[in-house]
């Protein structure tokens, strides 16, 4: 059912814009970030082709520098990638702004799944996340977006994914905001994502995170699930479909939008609550700064 989402803008102390409303599409691969960057550029390609031109302006420099992302940058990323010079692990960050939070974001966080080190012992995964300012998908679509995201989807080797109407920060930065807006915003939107895909890689392994609009399963997780079977029959609801990408990979769609889960207007869509369900027993535990259970109560708050 198409709601009117909640538009957010959440400013940290300075007044920068911190978070916002919008879509992210996050995957988790369980391979050593060698063996997946030439996917990750393609899906890379693939999100600036839907984006608008320029949308994506600067990166972090390894030195933590803001740089514009212009010709000579995307030149560089490309060598970065497809040359793969990194011995440990890798990241690659590009935003609207140099220095505010925009609805177009790339995150990418390579780890060296075969040889985990500090601060990363504890199962860590491979990270990206794509995303994509509400507006966008009002102007586009929800086919359009579910279209897009299969697309990147097909292009990766992952354990785990989703897509979800979210609270957009790169690198988590909603935390500099204020936090009593935020819990109310996550208290009262169930289906918003608070998300910092750099933590959750660093310990999400091959679990899974939460029931989304779109969530993708790759093995081994599909296998403990039951396979695309098994989930179609814990989904038995009209609106519910469960989409081979291939014998090792599904996405399943929840409806036709993305729910932000008001709960002011109405509880938990069931398909929502029965994909959580499904989902609880692999749940990894979150890595945040926030409480451990702050952080286990928000990972099944569709299940509880």
């Amino acid at each position: 059912m198409r709601e009117n989402p909640p538009v957010i803008r959440l400013r940290d102390r300075g007044g920068w814009l911190a978070a916002r409303d919008g879509v992210v599409i996050s995957f988790f691969i369980h391979h050593d970030h060698e063996e997946v960057t030439p996917a990750i550029w393609r899906a890379l390609q693939l999100y600036l082709q839907a984006i608008p031109p320029k949308t994506l302006n600067w990166y972090v420099s390894d030195d933590g520098d803001m740089v514009e992302f212009d010709d000579k940058g995307y030149e560089h990323h490309r060598k970065l990638m497809l040359e793969c010079p990194w011995k440990g692990a890798s990241r690659i960050e590009l935003s609207e702004s140099p220095s505010e939070s925009g609805g177009y974001q790339f995150e990418y966080y390579g780890r060296r799944i075969s040889e985990p080190s500090w601060p990363y012992p504890n199962d860590p995964a491979t990270a990206v996340a794509f995303t994509f300012p509400t507006e966008y998908l009002l102007e586009h679509g929800p086919d359009h977006l579910r279209a897009l995201a299969f697309k990147l989807a097909w292009e990766l080797p992952f354990s785990f994914g989703y897509a979800s109407l979210a609270i957009v920060a790169p690198q988590g930065r909603w935390g500099t905001s204020d936090w009593d807006l935020l819990d109310t915003l996550r208290e009262r939107y169930l289906g918003l994502d608070l998300y910092d895909v750099s933590d959750t890689g660093s310990a999400i392994g091959t679990h899974a995170r939460s029931a989304s609009w779109l969530t993708f399963v790759g093995q081994p997780l599909l296998g403990q699930l039951g396979g695309g079977e098994g989930l179609r029959r814990a989904l038995p609801f009209p609106e519910v479909s469960v989409l081979p990408l291939d014998s090792q990979r599904v996405m399943i769609s929840l409806g036709e939008w993305p729910d932000a889960i008001d709960t002011q207007k109405g509880g938990i869509p069931p398909p929502y609550r029965a994909l959580a369900l499904k989902l609880e027993p692999f749940v990894y535990q979150e890595r945040t700064g926030l409480s451990p259970r702050y952080e286990y109560s928000w990972l099944r708050r569709l299940s509880q």
